[in-house]
């Protein structure tokens, strides 16, 4: 059975574009790619990291489990030169998984709906943008309701080349 996957992509540290746009061509490889929001540019989340990112959402199609999925995740962004060296720390590319279909994960390996969603405008903004009435399994609050609750006072903007 198909399930949709609702991802979030996103990198500070070389070309970020073309980054984002190899990460989506890579999903797209591995999975059917259902759509994609508009590329946004944000502060960096967590004080840690010091440039600004490049974010996006991407949703897929997939008959695999959620620790399959992050499998090929994790591989997508070590071919896309990620490494883990500091938590929340410059990156190349950082792919999580905010939603997988509507199941609820408490795993010492997943936490699905992704545990940082309602405090990061930076997901907020595209995920309102291709789902604003989507209900958060746990919250049950629409995207909309989440980022007009949400206290992360960053700047979220479109993208622009």
């Amino acid at each position: 059975m198909q399930t949709e996957v609702v991802l979030s992509l996103g990198g500070n540290k070389g070309n970020r574009e073309k980054l984002l746009f190899h990460a989506v061509e890579a999903l797209n490889d591995q999975f059917q790619l259902l759509k994609v929001s508009k590329i946004y540019e944000t502060a960096a989340w967590g004080g840690v990291a010091k440039g600004d990112f490049l974010n996006q959402i991407a949703v897929i199609s997939t008959e695999k489990e959620p620790e399959e999925v992050l499998e090929i995740i994790h591989e997508i962004e070590s071919d896309l030169g990620r490494t883990r060296e500091e938590p929340w720390g410059d990156r190349t590319m950082d792919i999580d998984i905010l939603y997988f279909g509507e199941k609820v994960i408490d795993s010492d390996l997943l936490k699905i709906p992704h545990r940082f969603i309602p405090e990061r405008k930076f997901v907020l903004v595209p995920l309102n943008e291709l789902f604003p009435e989507r209900k958060h399994p746990v919250l049950k609050k629409t995207s909309t309701q989440l980022l007009e609750e949400c206290q992360d006072p960053s700047e979220v903007k479109a993208w622009m080349k």
